[in-house]
């Protein structure tokens, strides 16, 4: 075969993949968006040198068992001001080679990520230079403006939650297809029902892993409490008694065109009990569905 045949071949394997580049300012809810794409399946990496953004999809799209159909990178100005300033040039490349892409530019006024940050206390990535957070955050809109003036499509986060903007990823920007949506969110009935949800499911009737020590600190996505939940008959009741009423009423709202739905699941402390449901309930949807999300906001 001719090298010109052998590249002929890459372009086509290539084709079979979708990259999402997901950029934007600090603060602006990037995480938030990889792991909305992480949950739709989609291979990510976060804080990737844009310079090996080549490698990485030829290294995701060449193994063995075929290219993985949905990439993400996350790009921020951790990367260096030469690396950003190659972004247009590089994506330019993947698309030569046949690579279906689009770049998400997240961002929020001033004022709203200087809030974030005062609130969260976490430090600005350009802070460590010497700089106040409103220094830093006019630095970055400088660095990352090679990046912004390509994007596809600009989303000001300034009044979005995490919820809306899961959401806003999962459908409007229509990075999967269009059939029914669903979010699994657990959360602490102390700290209210979350205001978008269309099911609630209260777990405080089920046994509670908070009261023995030895799984007290961890979480329902830990092993240990799995098992410690998954050795008391009721909850394993509730599991199926809820999954049988959404598997019965969640295709009436696919016919009602419903394109998403957030399912809830509360507890006392938002940590062991609402969180391995939302988890397992997920688990069993994905076997059927392709637009899947979780959500755990005490943990986030």
């Amino acid at each position: 075969m001719t090298s010109s045949d052998d590249r002929k071949n890459e372009k086509t394997q290539h084709a079979a993949s979708r990259l999402v580049v997901i950029s934007g300012m600090s603060g602006a809810g990037k995480t938030i968006a990889l792991r909305a794409l992480e949950d739709l399946d989609y291979y990510c990496v976060d804080n990737l040198p844009a310079a090996l953004m080549p490698a990485f999809v030829a290294a995701a799209t060449a193994g063995a068992a075929g290219p993985h159909p949905r990439l993400a990178v996350g790009i921020d100005v951790r990367n260096s001001s030469e690396d950003l300033q190659r972004v247009p040039t590089i994506l330019a490349e993947l698309a030569q080679q046949g690579i279906e892409h689009e770049l998400i530019f997240l961002d929020a006024r001033d004022e709203v990520l200087f809030k974030r940050y005062s609130d969260t206390r976490r430090r600005h990535p350009l802070t460590g230079d010497g700089l106040s957070l409103n220094e830093a955050i006019a630095l970055e809109r400088k660095r990352l403006k090679p990046v912004s003036v390509i994007a596809n499509r600009v989303i000001d986060t300034s009044e979005l939650n995490v919820h809306q903007l899961r959401r806003l990823m999962a459908t409007e920007l229509g990075m999967v297809g269009g059939e029914l949506s669903l979010l699994f969110e657990s959360f602490a009935y102390k700290r209210g029902v979350p205001a978008d949800a269309d099911f609630v499911f209260d777990a405080r009737c089920l046994p509670n892993p908070h009261w023995d020590a030895r799984v007290r600190p961890l979480s329902g996505r830990d092993p240990a409490v799995r098992e410690w939940l998954e050795a008391k008959p009721e909850v394993m009741q509730y599991l199926g008694e809820v999954s049988t009423f959404l598997d019965t009423w969640l295709p009436r709202f696919e016919a009602e065109n419903r394109s998403y739905v957030t399912i809830c699941i509360g507890c006392t402390g938002g940590r062991h009990r609402s969180v391995y449901l939302a988890e397992k309930l997920a688990e069993h949807f994905r076997a059927t569905r392709e637009q899947v999300l979780t959500f755990h906001r005490e943990l986030e």
